[in-house]
Parts: C-alpha cells; sequence; structure tokens
C-alpha cells in the first residue's frame, strides 16, 4: 500500500520537476539570456543538494589553475548577511562571507575570493576591478543558467550517484538527469581508496549512458589533525582515542568511516548543512565530550565547521584545547594530467 505522504512527495516531485525544466528550456531556446564573457569561465557545480565535496574541488582546482594564470573564484556566498558585490579576505567573518567563501579566501592566498548572488554582476565586476584575471571559477553555478561557462564540471558523489537520485524533494535532485547533458566533465567524488577498477568501470558505463562526456575519479585524502587555535599543542589519533566528530555538512559518512579505521570510539554529532553555531550549541558539544568515556578524548571538526567554531566567543574557554581540525584534499585516483591538461588548454585559450 503506497502511503498518502509517499503520493504527496512524488507529485511535489514532478511539480518541481516540471518547472525546472520550463526554465531550462526557456534558457535553450533563447528567450532566457545567457551570458557570455571574454575570459575563461570554469563552473564546478553538482545537480544534487549538497554532500559532493565542491568546495575541496574549487580549492583543488583554483590551487593548480593559479600556476598559468590570475584566478578568481566566484561564489553566491550561501547565508551571508552583506549584500552585493564584495572580495573575501581572510580576516572576514562568516556572517559579511560565507563559510565557504571565508575557508577559500584562508586556503587560496594566491587567488581572489569574490561573492555576488547575481554572478553575472559578480563577474562583470571581477573584469571591471581586477582586468589582470586570467580566469573565473564559479562556485555551485551549474543551475545559475544566466552565466554560460566555457567549461562546465558536474561532480557527483560515488556513494549517492545522480543517476541513482530523484528529483526534489522526493531526493536530492535540483533537475532531472537531462542536465549532465550541459557538462564537459563529470567527476566522481568521494571514491574509496580501495574501491576495485572493475566498479569504477562500471560507474563509468552508467555516466556515459546518459552523458557522453569525459568522466574522473577522485577521493578525498585527510591529513593530520591540526589544533582549531594555534596556541593549542596537536595531538594525534590512536586506535585507544575517543573522538567526537562535531560537523555542520551535508553528508559527513566519509569522515566517521575514516576516522572509525583508526580508532573504534567515533560518536558524530551532526548539525544542519552550514549550521551557524551558537553557545548552547557549544554547550551541547561539551556535554557530549564530557559523557564520552577514556583518557585520550579528542573532538575533530572539518574547516569549514571550523570557521564558524571560531566566531563563537567562549570556544577558547570550553573546548580549544581538545578541537582539532581534519584536514582534507581531493585527489584523483587516475588520470590527473589528462584533466589538467583539458583545464590549461580552456584557460589558455584566445578568449
Amino acid at each position: 500500500m503506497i502511503m498518502p505522504g509517499r503520493i504527496l512527495l512524488w507529485l511535489s516531485s514532478q511539480l518541481y520537476g516540471a518547472a525546472v525544466a520550463v526554465r531550462n528550456s526557456l534558457y535553450d531556446c533563447g528567450i532566457l539570456r545567457s551570458h557570455s564573457f571574454d575570459l575563461p569561465v570554469i563552473c564546478i557545480g553538482n545537480i544534487t543538494v549538497g554532500g559532493t565535496g565542491k568546495t575541496p574541488h574549487v580549492i583543488w582546482l583554483a590551487e593548480r589553475l593559479s600556476h598559468v594564470v590570475q584566478v578568481a573564484v566566484l561564489s553566491r556566498g550561501y547565508l551571508r548577511k552583506s549584500s552585493g558585490f564584495r572580495e573575501v579576505t581572510p580576516t572576514d567573518i562568516t556572517t559579511d562571507a560565507g563559510d565557504e567563501p571565508l575557508l577559500m579566501a584562508r586556503s587560496l592566498p594566491q587567488a581572489r575570493i569574490f561573492v555576488d548572488r547575481n554572478r553575472v554582476h559578480g563577474i562583470e565586476k571581477i573584469m571591471d576591478q581586477e582586468p589582470a584575471t586570467g580566469a573565473v571559477i564559479l562556485d555551485d553555478g551549474f543551475q545559475h543558467r544566466a552565466v554560460k561557462a566555457g567549461m562546465n564540471i558536474l561532480l557527483t558523489d560515488w556513494n549517492r550517484l545522480m543517476t541513482h537520485d530523484r528529483l526534489l524533494p522526493l531526493g536530492r535532485l535540483r533537475e532531472s538527469l537531462r542536465g549532465m547533458s550541459r557538462a564537459d566533465i563529470i567527476i566522481v567524488t568521494k571514491v574509496p581508496p580501495e574501491a576495485p577498477s572493475s566498479e569504477m568501470d562500471a560507474v563509468k558505463r552508467e555516466l556515459e549512458a546518459g552523458a557522453r562526456k569525459s568522466i574522473y575519479f577522485t577521493t578525498l585524502a585527510y591529513g593530520n589533525p591540526v589544533p582549531l587555535l594555534q596556541e593549542t599543542p596537536p595531538q594525534s589519533i590512536t586506535p585507544d582515542s575517543s573522538v567526537l566528530l562535531v560537523t555542520g555538512i551535508a553528508n559527513p559518512a566519509p569522515m566517521v568511516s575514516y576516522l572509525s579505521s583508526l580508532c573504534t570510539g567515533v560518536i558524530p554529532l551532526s548539525f544542519p548543512d552550514h549550521h551557524r553555531y551558537t553557545e548552547n550549541d557549544i554547550v551541547t558539544i561539551k556535554s557530549a565530550f564530557d559523557a564520552m568515556k577514556g583518557d585520550r578524548k579528542i573532538i575533530i571538526t572539518t574547516a569549514k565547521d571550523a570557521v564558524r567554531l571560531k566566531e563563537i566567543a567562549n570556544i577558547a574557554v570550553h573546548l580549544a584545547e581538545v578541537t582539532h581540525v581534519l584536514p582534507v584534499k581531493v585527489q584523483f585516483i587516475e588520470n590527473e594530467e589528462d584533466f589538467l591538461n583539458k583545464i590549461y588548454l580552456y584557460a589558455g585559450k584566445d578568449h
């Protein structure tokens, strides 16, 4: 028997999909205008709601592209309270910049980071104010059809492939799988390092059936924990460690899996994606930490969460000495040079 709630979700999903399809058709036939620009614009995005590892991939690409051109990253600045176009600097706060742009500004000294809800306006301002810019990376702009990017990179999570998902609100798809056709490159992210090549080949065939695109596979490589505050001595994770994993990201499962491979005592404490921490949250975190057993207790969080946690006035008093950030970087499983050659070739074109 089909539950009434499930039927309502299905109907909502169909209505949502129809609305998005009409919007895309208006762009495809030119009724709604897509703007092109006289410099390389590379869009990194997804057709699912969060959790594909977009920010680490933007940072990875910006680091390497900065070797050949001056790079500007343009983001919406989700949940920031400021408005309009602005540059993000490492000394900003999340309410002005957004957590992901602020993390990028602190991770990419060789690039310029900007936010603007209106991406067309943002690129125009970058070109006007920073004429030396050689390429713009558009962060999470795949559905922002008002910008016609010269190269579209579409991400999909190995653990929840977009081809196995459904439209919102029944699933997590922002648009139908027909949107894959706009991508020039598809990257399957968060692939387990031990994934057999036969499984990757099967995923590649599945994605190629929906879109004849260049397909690559990446994994997330975790580093040693870094203290939240510089003056705190670093701690390591050993088999007898007890770890409280505090996250406000879309999908903490890969971190839970990684930490569980290092020790048996991992307790996840998850908040919503982009969660803005409060002093009450610090009380909750401290209570969970105090309730843990063992002599080697540590709190682990993500780099994105760290930029928000540092803004809590009393974090140093309660938790700083035991709170560490787990660094993460993107690694290509294969064909990294081929991918970069495509990027460098596009960025070096005469636009």
